[in-house]
């Protein structure tokens, strides 16, 4: 009988996943993730880790399997958060749960289940994997609504190799039905939503356990911007390394409309937190600069700062789930992408040159802020990612 850590958070994705391995005659072992400790910095009615503990015991004693808690705080801390804080600091827009799925679900959490005798580990992802010539494939989920095989777009054929989706052939709506007629105490419990395994976090606050407030300008880009009408024109393949370069302003090219309290607080995008208002259009983050701690912001979701045609990742940044997928310098490729959870996928052609790959988009991409991850199917299958540097 093979063994299988289940990483139960006290959610109910995550109890459906553990039953449904029990029945498929899994030797199976519970285990919660205890990866923060500071309940200052958290929602305490919406999200807090003891509830979601408690909630985890009570679905393992009501499946009958045995469970553990594991502090995992440590290292959640070196490899999640203190990643998290230098990368706002740099301007950047990091997303921890990505990084969180590499680095502790699927890393040291892993290797403590291996330490359990353990054959496989489990989540309540809803995604799938699959095995071809001797390789592991991860495919996205069925239900299109919850797929969440871009949060696991950094994970390795090793740790392929030894993780279980049980819940990646289901529905939402599946998932919560088979939790009712179990009676299981997460049946109806909202999904949980913020940083992975800590709660929804407020994250100004947690921020500025380490960001001190700095107070800056905010200042408004105009739309016919001479730089930006340009860059609207170049719009054919040959013009993917200008078109991947982002936009720099400068604080004459616009007008001061505000003040805020930090640039490594705000990202590209960005609506809420701005507080200034008076304007036809609402008002977004077109751009950053840290050094010179200025917000600049334009008009409307369709200004054209905030819409990119392309993009660039470093070679170091790129991530195959399988090297046999690995582009070769020179090439080209069509994959459907996107930079965030839950985006549209946009018909993208890949380029790869020495210094990296350049990323151009057949319809124009909002939002595309440095940091973030950049993922890539064929069709159902996620190939590969990489962190977008401009």
């Amino acid at each position: 009988m093979k063994t299988v850590v289940v990483g139960l958070s006290g959610g109910v994705d995550s109890s459906v996943a553990a039953y449904l391995l029990k029945e498929q005659g899994y030797n199976v072992i519970a285990m919660f993730m205890r990866n923060w400790h500071d309940e200052s910095v958290t929602i305490s009615d919406e999200c807090p880790w003891i509830d979601d503990s408690q909630d985890a015991l009570l679905v393992a004693e009501k499946l009958g399997i045995p469970f553990q808690v594991l502090d995992l705080s440590k290292e959640y801390k070196e490899r999640i958060v203190d990643y998290m804080f230098d990368e706002y600091q740099a301007g950047r827009t990091p997303n921890p749960d990505v990084l969180c799925n590499r680095e502790i679900k699927f890393d040291v959490f892993l290797k403590a289940a291996e330490k359990l005798g353990a054959d496989f580990v489990a989540t309540g992802h809803y995604c799938r994997k699959a095995e071809k010539d001797g390789r592991f494939q991860l495919l996205a989920g069925k239900d299109n609504n919850k797929d969440q095989s871009y949060f696991l777009c950094q994970l390795t054929q090793d740790q392929l190799a030894k993780a279980l989706f049980p819940i990646g052939e289901l529905q939402k709506s599946e998932v919560r039905e088979i939790a009712t007629k179990l009676d299981l105490v997460t049946a109806d419990k909202k999904d949980s939503q913020g940083l992975c395994f800590v709660g929804k976090v407020k994250l100004p606050v947690f921020l500025q356990q380490k960001l001190q407030p700095k107070d800056g300008e905010i200042v408004e880009i105009p739309a016919d911007l001479p730089q930006l009408k340009d860059y609207q024109n170049q719009i054919s393949a040959e013009d993917y390394h200008i078109l991947s370069t982002p936009f720099q302003f400068d604080k004459s090219e616009g007008k001061v409309v505000g003040k805020h309290n930090g640039a490594h607080y705000f990202t590209i995008g960005q609506r809420k937190g701005l507080h200034v208002g008076g304007t036809p259009l609402p008002l977004f983050v077109v751009g950053t600069d840290v050094e010179s701690n200025i917000i600049y912001v334009g008009q409307g979701n369709q200004h054209p700062a905030l819409n990119r045609k392309a993009l660039f990742i470093r070679t170091i940044d790129v991530h195959w789930l399988d090297s046999m997928e690995e582009m070769e310098v020179g090439e080209e490729r069509e994959y459907m992408v996107r930079i965030r959870y839950r985006q549209p996928l946009v018909k993208t052609r890949l380029y790869k040159e020495e210094d990296g790959i350049y990323l151009l988009f057949d319809e124009l991409m909002s939002g595309v802020s440095p940091g973030q991850f950049a993922v890539w199917y064929q069709n159902d299958v996620l190939v590969g990612s990489g962190v977008i540097q401009s």
